[in-house]
């Protein structure tokens, strides 16, 4: 069985700890250990980030991008390493789990152009003799706490802009599938990127305090859950951190009576059951507007029930297993409330056993019809393969109840209609909108992120944002003396 450890100092280290188990979400059984961080291992691995700090942050921008290209290449040679690792663990399908690493390798393509994106302005005679330049510095070890959903991808979304703009990072990933968080270690190290530039620490709540309350980090970035990443977001604060934490979500898709229904229903079976509903973008509501509920669910519902579950490494699945046993209880638990809230349950994933693999943590498609808002499997993140439809007359009250929830991740519109296309992305408060797109997320030289209680803080993650929240700016105004003037100046310079 499987120890998996810390990355300290550019090799793997198993140090005696508490551990926790990892399973095979397929089957059920634990394949592995994971250790456990204690305060003091995170102090071992914040000094090994601080001490090679200083002679990374004065490596050339050319230099640090050069290793970005290396490991670029290596994760194309390793992808399906790296996406066996994330299927084995999470249980996302084979061909998905190669599609997070994708994704995140689109980020480390940004982050080569960081000698371009870190170049600072300069401004000549702003006053007689005097010029002004600006420049950005990384701003010292950082962070990144990451969630189980996307293992390789997440943390991609943050080390690659981190370490190109001079900084050390510190990575806790997901103790429920930890093993990806490895392998792209070792892959760093083989690009040339210097010993305890990079680190992983593994662990639960007691290393993400510590690294939260660590003098010696400088910023804190978060994705997962709104409650942790609220606490997360505050204790950084309060410990003199710059932080972001990207967090819940429920993304509505309206259809519109005039959108192409055989397109639509093809994105709500992506969206809504893609890697399990596991998804932060995952679609969760379908609004349906006007009369076209009926057709919609006609078309829909023999799609759900035809949905191929099965293990990720199973070629024919379209959807794997959720992540744990605790989580398939829990996404259960909201099928069960919402048949008890009277919504309709037009079909039911519940009670689905695969030959061969009765221990995993299978749950079917499930759909559900004439959902309201006061129901809570509409108000809250079920995280899971649920796709509620929820009917409404008009556009406005479809609007309304995007407008109204409390999580903006994202939000979509279907529709052929480009006038409503344009008022929806005008008017919708999320911070990632799709017309005729059901998961809007930015590729990697824009920013995500949500808005209202999906996010806290003012920057997103990786592109121009991502720059912006791993550097700080320096201003300085220079003037040579040249002999000529003299004597002390006791008012406000002025550009005169």
């Amino acid at each position: 069985m499987a120890l998996i450890g810390h990355f300290i100092d550019g090799k793997v280290v198993t140090p005696a700890a508490r551990t926790a188990p990892v399973f095979d979400p397929s089957t059920g059984q634990q394949s592995g250990e994971v250790l456990l961080a204690s305060t003091a291992t995170v102090g071992e691995v914040v000094a090994s980030a601080a001490s090679a700090f200083p002679g990374w942050a004065d490596t050339p921008p050319l230099t640090r991008a050069r290793i970005m290209f290396k490991f670029k290449a290596l994760l194309d040679r390793d992808m399906d390493k790296i996406a066996e690792a994330i299927t084995r663990e999470h249980g996302k399908t084979f061909e998905d789990a190669k599609g997070e690493v994708t994704r995140g390798i689109e980020v480390v393509e940004f982050a080569c152009g960081i000698p371009h994106l870190m170049r600072g302005d300069f401004t000549e005679q702003v006053a007689r003799g005097v010029d002004v330049f600006s420049a950005r510095h990384p701003v010292g070890v950082v962070a990144g706490i990451t969630p189980f959903n996307f293992p390789a991808m997440v943390p991609m979304w943050m080390f690659p802009v981190a370490l190109a703009c001079g900084n050390a990072f510190v990575l806790k990933p997901s103790e429920k599938d930890p093993s990806a968080s490895l392998l792209l270690a070792e892959l760093l190290i083989e690009a040339g990127l210097p010993k305890g530039v990079f680190n992983v620490v593994q662990g639960d709540k007691e290393a993400v305090d510590a690294l939260l309350t660590h003098p010696d980090i400088a910023a804190v970035s978060f994705v997962g859950s709104t409650a942790i990443g609220e606490y997360v977001y505050k204790t950084a604060c309060a410990h003199g951190k710059r932080a972001q934490a990207l967090c819940g979500a429920k993304n509505h898709l309206v259809v519109m009576p005039d959108a192409d229904l055989d397109k639509t229903v093809d994105a709500l079976m992506g969206a809504g059951y893609g890697s399990a509903g596991e998804r932060c973008m995952a679609v969760s509501v379908a609004v349906a507007v006007g009369g076209v509920g009926d057709a919609l669910l006609e078309k829909l519902v023999p799609k759900v029930q035809a949905l191929k579950v099965g293990p990720g490494l199973d070629p024919e699945s379209e959807m794997g297993p959720l992540v744990t046993k605790a989580h398939f209880d829990k996404v259960k638990s909201y099928i069960d409330d919402g048949v008890a809230a009277g919504a309709k349950l037009v079909v039911d994933g519940r009670g689905l056993r695969l030959q061969g693999y009765e221990g995993g943590y299978f749950l079917g498609g499930t759909l559900f019809d004439d959902v309201t808002p006061d129901m809570r499997i509409y108000k809250e993140e079920i995280f899971g393969p649920v796709l509620s439809v929820v009917r409404v007359p008009d556009y406005e009250d479809a609007l309304k109840l995007v407008n109204d929830h409390e999580y903006g991740n994202g939000a979509a519109i279907f529709t052929r209609d480009g006038d409503a296309a344009r008022a929806f992305d005008r008017d919708a408060k999320a911070g990632m909108i799709g017309i005729n797109v059901p998961i809007p997320v930015p590729v990697a030289f824009h920013s995500f992120g949500g808005w209202k209680r999906s996010i806290f803080g003012d920057r997103n993650v990786y592109g121009m944002e991502g720059v912006g929240f791993y550097t700080k700016m320096k201003t300085t105004t220079a003037r040579w003396p040249t002999g000529i003037r003299s004597g002390a100046q006791f008012v406000m310079p002025t550009t005169g």
